[in-house]
């Protein structure tokens, strides 16, 4: 990790820059797959898959006996873990919609908001050397709580063919409707073209590599929705002086082995905390299987010293983190300062693990910078909002009027008549 002591304002913007991720060529890329998925289909997505994951399949669907057979090769213990975090994240997410909260804008002039359920979403979970189960989780419960009705997996095979049985489990047990054996642009493509196997969607959701990101945001071209802009793996850590440094050093790890490309920032008001956490990740490294990838996504990532910690949650909102821990003294103090966040852990004992994974919240999470502007998944992701309105004889007298003056005012006549022939016939 590169280290910056007290650098002066002007210079927090330049040190804030994530690594620049090559795009040349990359649209032509994807515009190239969606275009051969639209003329040929599934034969795409099986020419694809032997292409980028090595492995040629005779059907792209999962079958029911291979996801029956995912809950005998899933470990109970890691079973009983899924099913926790499971609870834990149906207990977050069970916000109340409030429907038909009627307000009365003017007298006889009543209105309402209500929420449907989008019909048809498909979920992008990401296999490779880490498959994320944990993403299914996140994903597949607030859409099965909010009503979708078809529920689409899609996720890349390992060499022989096979989904991870963890994956597998974690669909079963939170309603998928079907999951299929396809990752990468090919399957965001046919997530928004539609194949003969797998079902064209309404909205799309998952995290994955550069790939998957650029892919998502050309889908919006087809009149598909994306959950948020998500690319690579992000946190800050605010560590004062009560900052557990073995902890401090574990959380950024934690994220490091992510990937290469994964960000890291760690603010301190104590030089003496910067050094022991540097020399602490030094320690825990030399044990991790990922050692290879999170030295290089540390070789890109700085600790900073700054006066004080609001110094250090100003620099924060400007770098606008996936993930912030805060290891500060009277975490609390700070919140209402916070603006710019995905995911905020409090204390020494928040670890960003357990938003990953148990303590309930979403780790689908805005990054680059975009939580600026977006917000995390949750519930409301999975729903769209419809407005009604009724007016009476007393509404439309009272507003009739001035909607008469308006459209006049804007040369629109006949949106003056649509409410001058109704006040007559009153």
């Amino acid at each position: 990790m590169k280290t910056f002591i007290n650098p002066p304002k002007e210079k927090w913007e330049e040190i804030c820059k994530r690594p620049e991720i090559s795009s040349k060529n990359l649209t032509k890329q994807v515009n190239a797959i969606f275009n051969d998925i639209r003329n040929n289909n599934d034969n795409a997505l099986f020419k694809y898959t032997l292409e980028f994951d090595k492995v040629k399949l005779k059907k792209l669907e999962v079958s029911k006996e291979e996801i029956e057979a995912s809950s005998f090769l899933v470990s109970d213990t890691l079973k009983d873990a899924i099913l926790l975090a499971k609870r834990n994240i149906e207990k977050f997410h069970q916000e109340k919609f409030v429907q038909k909260n009627m307000v009365e804008t003017s007298k006889g002039v009543r209105c309402w908001q209500e929420y449907r359920a989008i019909e048809k979403v498909g979920l992008y979970i990401p296999g490779g050397s880490a498959p994320l189960f944990s993403t299914v989780l996140m994903l597949a419960i607030p859409a099965k709580m909010a009503g979708c009705k078809e529920i689409i997996l899609c996720t890349p095979p390992n060499k022989e063919g096979e989904i991870n049985p963890a994956i597998l489990f974690a669909a079963k047990i939170t309603g998928v409707s079907k999951i299929f054996k396809v990752g990468g642009i090919q399957a965001i493509g046919a997530l928004t073209l539609g194949t003969e196997s797998i079902p064209k969607v309404y909205k799309i959701f998952g995290p994955g590599n550069q790939y998957v990101t650029a892919a998502k945001q050309i889908a919006q071209n087809y009149g598909v929705a994306i959950d948020l802009p998500a690319g690579p793996s992000e946190l800050l850590v605010i560590a004062d002086n009560t900052a557990n440094s073995v902890f401090v050093a574990a959380d950024i790890l934690s994220q490091a082995e992510h990937g290469t490309d994964s960000h890291i920032i760690l603010l301190s008001t104590n030089i003496n905390i910067i050094n022991r956490v540097m020399n602490e990740i030094k320690i825990q490294i030399k044990a991790l299987p990922r050692k290879n990838i999170a030295e290089k996504a540390l070789e890109q990532s700085n600790a900073i010293l700054l006066e004080n910690i609001n110094e250090c949650i100003s620099f924060s909102n400007m770098y606008a983190p996936e993930h912030l821990i805060l290891a500060v003294y009277n975490t609390r103090k700070y919140i209402s300062n916070i603006i710019n966040a995905g995911s905020v852990f409090l204390g020494n004992l928040s670890c960003e693990s357990a938003g990953d994974y148990a303590s309930g919240t979403n780790h689908t999470l805005p990054t680059n910078g975009y939580a600026r502007n977006y917000s995390g998944v949750s519930l409301e992701s999975f729903v769209k909002k419809i407005t009604f309105q009724e007016i009476n004889k007393t509404g439309l007298k009272n507003i009739g009027p001035a909607i008469e003056l308006m459209a006049e005012a804007e040369s629109l006549y006949a949106h003056k008549n649509a409410v001058t022939i109704r006040l007559k016939n009153l």
